[in-house]
């Protein structure tokens, strides 16, 4: 009987127990598939506008965050036509949108996060790209800044935001004084975001979501961008024979700082660091404007061991045939803030030093009457004759030059040796007898 009744209850109780093991079994898995459920990113764009008119280049931009932890979006990703490509940045994140290589018409741009596991929903929004028409008057004349300055690891090698603001006062004393029209010049900053703590924080806000005092174009100083301005200034500028173009790049150069003799230059090209490392040597630059046919162009190129830009070496000798820029030509003036063997130096509140004092002698008009001098260093004139109340470019190079030699303030600077090749009006041994006045 008792055997009988152990046979009974067990096999009952086995099955009420296997029942409660698989229930279990399933709603722990159950819970805690639940609980590993990935929450999906969100994206959100801040500029442009939804319904807003663009043109040229535009910086899109917005922020993208994660309900699992702000720091777990893997990549942005945007789409203005038909392929996605991947932003600049996560959580704050840009993308340059070059309008100049699509029709006018409305587009919808597309935008979506991924946090390495799931997209977000897609975020969209409609703009109407617009391309005004050139305006036909005097002002012919085209401005392009390039600043790249804080692209380092390091915080000790970054220039902060000080080549920005410089820019910022030469192009408002270029539109004020020289009649440059606003359409015409461009800031390309960076990778077209300001940032906190004068450039060695976090991003802020686009350069586009500022507020600006002009309507001039501001974008990122990449390499595709700065080549894309470039071209298409060059493009607009030989539709009139009286154009006049400014090209200003202020940033790292490329040299060995180690070499005090040659920067490691000596058969080496000068070369300019623009955003993400990338570098623009001289002779790439001089192949971007072999098509610029403007007789007006000044050509500034303010970084260390720059000479070559100039095709100039040292003590205004020139560089090695074989190495030349060809960026010299008829009717223009190419001026570097150092030689192909120096460093040069910059304020990271107020810009590059020699553009600081060429702009000073230029807007003061502490410049005029300032000539060559022995091996283009630079001195005040001793004549009158020679002063006439305007400063050209040449006059405001050569008086940074003397400053940079005799200013007691400046001493520790003096090394820097800006080099000029003055082709403006033409070649030939008169031609530095009249100067290139801007505007």
């Amino acid at each position: 009987m008792t055997k009988f009744l152990h046979k009974k209850f067990i096999l009952p109780l086995l099955a009420v127990i296997i029942s409660v093991m698989f229930i279990f079994t399933l709603f722990s898995g159950y819970l805690g598939e639940k609980e590993r459920k990935n929450n999906i990113p969100v994206v959100e764009v801040r500029y442009p506008k939804d319904g807003a008119t663009v043109s040229k280049i535009v910086t899109i931009s917005g922020v993208a965050s994660d309900p699992d932890g702000d720091k777990t979006i893997k990549r942005v990703e945007v789409k203005t036509d038909s392929e996605w490509f991947y932003a600049d940045g996560t959580t704050k994140w840009s993308y340059e949108w070059n309008t100049y290589n699509v029709e006018e018409g409305y587009y919808t741009i597309q935008v979506r996060a991924w946090d390495g596991a799931d997209y977000s929903k897609v975020k969209k929004i409609k703009v109407r790209v617009f391309k005004p028409e050139v305006v036909q008057s005097d002002a012919h004349k085209w401005a392009v800044f390039i600043i790249s300055a804080n692209f380092p690891e390091d915080n000790e090698s970054k220039l902060g935001n000080g080549g920005l603001y410089l820019a910022e006062e030469m192009s408002t004393y270029f539109i004020e004084n020289y009649g440059f029209p606003t359409s015409n010049v461009y800031i390309l900053f960076d990778d077209g975001w300001i940032r906190s703590d004068n450039g060695f924080g976090e991003r802020i806000e686009t350069l586009q979501e500022r507020y600006h005092q002009y309507d001039i174009t501001y974008g990122a100083a990449t390499k595709e961008v700065v080549v894309s301005y470039l071209e298409n200034v060059i493009t607009e500028a030989n539709n009139f024979d009286n154009s006049e173009v400014f090209i200003w790049i202020m940033g790292h150069g490329w040299g060995d700082t180690s070499n005090p003799w040659t920067g490691g230059k000596l058969l080496e090209r000068s070369g300019v660091f623009l955003w993400n490392k990338e570098i623009l040597e001289d002779k790439e630059l001089g192949v971007i404007l072999s098509n610029l046919q403007s007789k007006k162009t000044c050509i500034i190129v303010d970084a260390c061991f720059s000479g070559g830009f100039a095709d100039k070496t040292i003590y205004n000798f020139p560089t090695f045939f074989l190495l030349r820029s060809k960026i010299p030509k008829p009717g223009r003036v190419v001026i570097t803030g150092a030689s192909k063997f120096r460093v040069g130096y910059a304020s990271t509140t107020e810009g590059s030093l020699f553009s600081i004092l060429w702009f000073k002698g230029l807007t003061t008009g502490e410049a005029d009457g300032y000539r060559p001098g022995l091996l283009e260093t630079g001195r005040p004139t001793r004549f009158k004759i020679f002063k006439d109340g305007k400063v050209s470019v040449e006059e405001a190079f050569y008086y940074a030059r003397y400053m940079l030699k005799e200013d007691e303030n400046l001493k520790e600077y003096s090394k820097m040796e800006p080099q000029i090749n003055d082709q403006y009006p033409n070649k030939g041994i008169l031609r530095s007898l009249r100067g290139l006045m801007l505007g």
